[in-house]
């Protein structure tokens, strides 16, 4: 029905009309993951592995011992095989498995956090409180090492074809003089680089968590992720020092290892104490970040 009225509309009656609410900013969250460290904090951490390997050394000393027996014999192994074009993949993938070898020196720290001893035995015979996870975790360390060592083998055959590998005599002359190696140098580096710096993140606190919190290996490597990139540099200076660390035992001939692994052990622990210093008790819900279990 059309309206007999031919003027303009009424004006709005805004008195009666319910005013737009402001817009109020959202509340700032805290960030539970950043401790906002200095970077000296990670000298701290090594001091700290120090005075638990001076305690009780001999079952530290031996783990290291142990750790140099199994280096040497792969290395034996691969020049026996003949496979010595993988030495320094292998390596430099030992960075992507150390975390998860050193469970050992974890238990000690730890005990010793509660005024206990720890024996070589229990050292060697872990129980985390997520076994499965810990047996998962180790299949993708591994499966990320061995992707690794292919991808090291892939970048070779990219700058000097598919031919044999020259040998250990020969190999560094043939990277310092030729503008292949060069360039193997600076883009494998890069790759490798990118590939430690991924490993060392998703594993350098996914191993401690494993061990005494109830999860799974996909939310302990995303934890661990999370942990590093909001701690980025104080875990950069880590980084840095197991680096360092690191090259001196190959100097040595992996003899170091029989101190130096122990020693980054330990200070791994305190490192994860101290971005992650209260640990979840047995009634708290487990803490998942990419997969719920009912």
């Amino acid at each position: 029905m059309l309206s007999d009225r031919n003027g303009p509309p009424p004006p709005d009656n805004h008195a009666n009309r319910d005013p737009i609410p402001e817009v109020v900013p959202p509340l700032p969250v805290s960030n539970t993951l950043a401790r906002d460290l200095p970077r000296q904090t990670a000298l701290t951490w090594l001091r700290q592995g120090w005075e638990d390997l001076k305690s009780n050394p001999l079952p530290s000393l031996i783990y290291g011992l142990g750790v140099f027996i199994v280096s040497i014999l792969v290395v034996w192994l691969l020049f026996r095989l003949e496979l010595d074009y993988a030495l320094f993949p292998a390596l430099a993938g030992f960075m992507v498995i150390g975390p998860l070898v050193a469970n050992g020196l974890y238990v000690k720290s730890r005990n010793l956090e509660q005024g206990r001893q720890t024996s070589l035995s229990e050292m060697l015979f872990v129980r985390p409180r997520s076994i499965v996870s810990t047996m998962f975790m180790g299949v993708i360390l591994l499966m990320l090492f061995l992707l690794w060592n292919r991808a090291a083998v892939l970048l070779w055959a990219l700058f000097f074809g598919v031919k044999p590998f020259p040998g250990m005599d020969e190999i560094l002359s043939t990277l310092l003089t030729t503008p292949q190696g060069w360039a193997l140098i600076l883009i494998g580096g890069s790759v490798g680089a990118l590939f430690a710096a991924f490993s060392f993140a998703i594993s350098v606190f996914a191993v401690p968590m494993l061990l005494e919190e109830r999860t799974d290996a996909l939310s302990a490597l995303g934890i661990s992720m999370a942990m590093v990139w909001n701690n980025l540099p104080v875990m950069v200076a880590w980084g840095t020092i197991v680096l360092a660390l690191f090259l001196m035992c190959i100097a040595t001939g992996l003899l170091g290892l029989i101190i130096v692994f122990p020693l980054l052990g330990h200070g791994t622990w305190h490192a994860y104490r101290a971005l992650r210093p209260t640990g979840r008790s047995d009634g708290d819900e487990p803490e998942r970040v990419f997969i719920n279990l009912a």
